[in-house]
């Protein structure tokens, strides 16, 4: 028996070693004990992978967490679920479809009646790599989603925002950003062929571009507005890319997809940092590469570019360049 000890001593210490170096490269756990008792937090696209585990980080901390999903069967099940978990009552299952401009109204308008205060809005829903869909508007769908549906829902609820401050709204980006470019010709994809991966590098490069606008426009109203790229994490967003479709390529790369990718409780930290963390009351208009502020692309941070696309993003959702909704 004592001559196995010795290999499984070694074999234990090299795969605790190795989830030591594993949590280590995906940035570790919000450095954060911060507490949000009582507080109304908005988790977008929260049934599964990086946003329920956000909506569970922010239940432990105590606030009051609505989960906004277009899926309310697994919505309700996400919602159950971190209740157990938490042993935190305050967890709600909202409709939410940020494919259709006539849902994101219907839960505004919900929102705003309901609720007196919202202290948190995380828009963390996104496709990644889908065919060439369209949302029920008629927009391309990875424009449409992850840009202008969260652009219309932040809108319709900066008052309730503004009379919550001091709050925040933290928008997931990606580091896809850096190879996406605004073309203002075509945002929607209607006269160029179809490029998926382009298509998604554009939606994420418009979302920090949004982040930057809408910063300038909130300024000393007490509520910020920062953009993040989470990291690469194992979630059904990547259900499109084909990175697993060959065996070969599970084989190959599996151990270096397990060290670098992280689990969707990891790439919520930053997003639960970027919540609750008290060092970064009044930090706004930045970029976010895990906990870490970074500069983002340069055209990311071309405020010509950036206001341009807010003038044509409320013209395609059907807002007032005031920021007001314009008549229905």
């Amino acid at each position: 028996m004592n001559r196995y000890l010795l290999p499984l001593s070694v074999l234990g210490t090299v795969a605790g070693g190795a989830v030591l170096l594993r949590d280590y490269v995906a940035g570790g756990s919000c450095p954060s004990k911060a507490t949000i008792l009582g507080k109304t937090v908005i988790v977008t696209g929260a049934n599964t992978g990086i946003g329920k585990q956000t909506a569970l980080e922010l239940a432990k901390r105590g606030g009051n967490i609505i989960l906004a999903c277009r899926d309310m069967e697994k919505c309700e099940a996400a919602a159950r679920d971190i209740r157990r978990e938490t042993l935190n009552h305050h967890v709600s299952a909202w409709h939410l479809d940020l494919a259709s401009l006539k849902s994101i109204r219907e839960f505004a308008a919900k929102i705003t009646e309901e609720k007196e205060r919202v202290h948190i809005l995380i828009n963390n829903a996104a496709v990644m790599r889908c065919p060439h869909w369209t949302t029920e508007d008629g927009f391309e769908m990875q424009f449409g989603v992850n840009h202008l549906g969260h652009f219309l829902l932040t809108n319709l609820l900066l008052d309730t925002l503004k009379a919550s401050a001091p709050s925040r709204i933290v928008n997931l980006s990606s580091l896809a950003h850096v190879a996406g470019h605004m073309d203002f010709d075509d945002l929607n994809w209607e006269e160029r062929t179809y490029d998926t991966k382009a298509a998604y590098c554009q939606s994420k490069l418009a979302v920090v571009l949004f982040t930057k606008e809408l910063s300038r426009r909130l300024q000393g109203t007490g509520v910020t507005v920062n953009a993040l790229h989470p990291g690469v994490a194992r979630t059904e967003l990547g259900r499109h890319t084909g990175m697993h479709s060959s065996a070969f390529s599970s084989f190959t790369l599996g151990p270096i997809f397990w060290l670098l990718v992280k689990s969707p409780q990891l790439a919520a930290q930053p997003s639960t940092y970027l919540a609750v963390a008290e060092e970064l009351e009044g930090v706004s208009g930045k970029y976010f590469d895990g906990f870490k502020e970074k500069p983002p692309a340069p055209e990311a941070e071309d405020e010509e570019v950036a206001q341009r696309l807010w003038a044509e993003s409320a013209r395609l959702v059907g807002l007032e360049l005031s920021g007001g909704s314009s008549p229905q």
